[in-house]
Parts: C-alpha cells; sequence; structure tokens
C-alpha cells in the first residue's frame, strides 16, 4: 500500500510517495525531469512489497512547499543538500539511492559527496558526471544529443513553448512510452504558477563548481539503447569512473523512460543489486 509523506526539512517540505515496512532496507528514489515521484510508483510499490523501505520525493521545485524562485537555488549542491536533509529526516542514516535522468545526476554526486551514506548506487540512463563531460567534448553524436540544453536555459520562452497547446512539446517527449494518464498528471503540476519554470531552473542554476571523482560506492548502471538524451560513448566509458563494485545492464530496445518503459524488469535488478550489497 503506497502512503503519501509531506518530509519537513531547512529548505521546506517535500511531498513524498512511500511504500514498506519502517525497519525495511532504506531505498530512496529520486525522478528526473520533467516528471514526479510517481514515475517510481511500481518500484516503490514492489519493493515495499519485498520488505524495502521505499520512498520518492516530489524533488526541489517539484515539491510546491521547497519552490525558491532564484535558479542559483537549484545548483547540484542545494539537490544534493536535499538528499541528506531527507535521508536525515527520516532517519536514515545509510541508504540505497536511485535515481534517473536529473535525479540520477544528483545520485552521482551525491555518492561522491557523502560516500558514506550510501549503501549503494543506481544510476538509470544518466552516466557518471565525468564520462558524460568528455563524451560532450570529444563525441560528435552526443554534442548533437545534447543541443536542447542550449533552448532550454532561455527563459520564459521555453515555458510557454512547453504549456502551448495543451502541453504538446512536453507530451511528444514522452515518445509515447509513457502512459497518457501519467503525463496529465505531469502536466497538471508543471501547470501550476511557476512550477515548470522551477523545473527548468535545474538547467539554469549553471555547472557545478567542484570536480567529480571516481565513484567508491558499489554501482548499477542502467541504459538503454533507444535513449535520445544520452548516448553509448558516454554510457559505455562510465565504467572507468566506478572504483567500486560495477554492473552495467543495456535495456534493448527502451526509449529513455526506463522505469516507467521497462518497470518490472529495472525493479527486478534493483533488487538484485541491493540485496547482493546486502552485508556491506
Amino acid at each position: 500500500m503506497t502512503e503519501h509523506l509531506s518530509i519537513p526539512t531547512a529548505a521546506g517540505s517535500f511531498d513524498a510517495i512511500a511504500a514498506g515496512p519502517e525497519d525495511g532496507s532504506p531505498v530512496l528514489l529520486l525522478h528526473g525531469f520533467p516528471e514526479a515521484a510517481i514515475s517510481w510508483e511500481h518500484q516503490v510499490g514492489s519493493l515495499g512489497a519485498q520488505g524495502f523501505r521505499a520512498v520518492a520525493p516530489d524533488q526541489r521545485g517539484y515539491s510546491p512547499g521547497v519552490r525558491p524562485e532564484n535558479p542559483a537555488e537549484y545548483g547540484i549542491g542545494e539537490l544534493v543538500g536535499d538528499v541528506v536533509a531527507i535521508a536525515d529526516e527520516l532517519g536514515w542514516h545509510r541508504f540505497h539511492l536511485v535515481g534517473h535522468d536529473w535525479g540520477g545526476a544528483v545520485a552521482w554526486w551525491t555518492a561522491d559527496e557523502h560516500p558514506d551514506r550510501l549503501r549503494t548506487l543506481t544510476a538509470v540512463s544518466t552516466p557518471h558526471p565525468g564520462a558524460f563531460a568528455e563524451a560532450l567534448r570529444e563525441d560528435e553524436d552526443q554534442q548533437l544529443r545534447s543541443g536542447y540544453l542550449t533552448e532550454w536555459r532561455q527563459t520564459r520562452v521555453t515555458e510557454q513553448r512547453m504549456l502551448a497547446e495543451g502541453g504538446e512539446a512536453i507530451r511528444r517527449m514522452f515518445e509515447w512510452k509513457v502512459s497518457p494518464s501519467k503525463i496529465d498528471e505531469y502536466l497538471r503540476r508543471l501547470s501550476e504558477p511557476g512550477a515548470l519554470t522551477a523545473a527548468l531552473n535545474w538547467y539554469r542554476a549553471g555547472r557545478p563548481s567542484g570536480k567529480i571523482g571516481k565513484t567508491t560506492v558499489p554501482t548499477l548502471y542502467v541504459w538503454s539503447t533507444e535513449d535520445v538524451a544520452f548516448g553509448s560513448t558516454a554510457a559505455l566509458n562510465t565504467g572507468k569512473w566506478v572504483d567500486a563494485a560495477y554492473r552495467f545492464e543495456m535495456f534493448e530496445d527502451v526509449s529513455h523512460w526506463v522505469p516507467e518503459e521497462a518497470s518490472e524488469a529495472l525493479t527486478s535488478l534493483l533488487a538484485e543489486h541491493f540485496t547482493a550489497t546486502r552485508s556491506r
């Protein structure tokens, strides 16, 4: 049975969905753009039924209670700080961290800055930031895939375009791989005053000030061959950036929207990953 939580932090209160026993092995799942915690509802419910304590928050800007106006307040330092603050409020000293899309980037940086807090790391779609930066510099394919980033950093114009005609531009992002009812819910939330701007502020906050090193947390990385945002160069080079137990899984003929399009397969991988490192 999925629960709805409000998790208070110094930054504000995060809305979240959760399932599983309070004393279950803790799992925090981070969503990406332009989604919300419900992108993980299959994983939360299934992991909870297996005895894990799974929690997926609506992240900064997506939770109405944590929606600052200044783009600078969406920097990677603030986003990582939210992860730690949420875990602290839940009473979790060490936990499994899972992220997709932007949530994957936050997960990588959290593992870099707080490796002692994580039992395992799972990144879905998003390669290690070091591998991604290399691909952006050297790989023409990745440069083409990432061309949208410049456009999305343009204020106001992007919001208007994305929400025009009933949010048709956002609907097309999902490539008909996510249920229309769920996309309707994402659009309902993003149509709230300031919500889409807050979500786009993740792109507008600027690059991280520091450099990221090799990950020292046991890591599962899941990449799909039909991902439009992340090409094979960064995906295949991610293993070079992990100095710990590492598992790479490639989903054939699956789009960027792995948590929803391949929900059962991904959930099985997560449970295997968590169980394999249970002794840590």
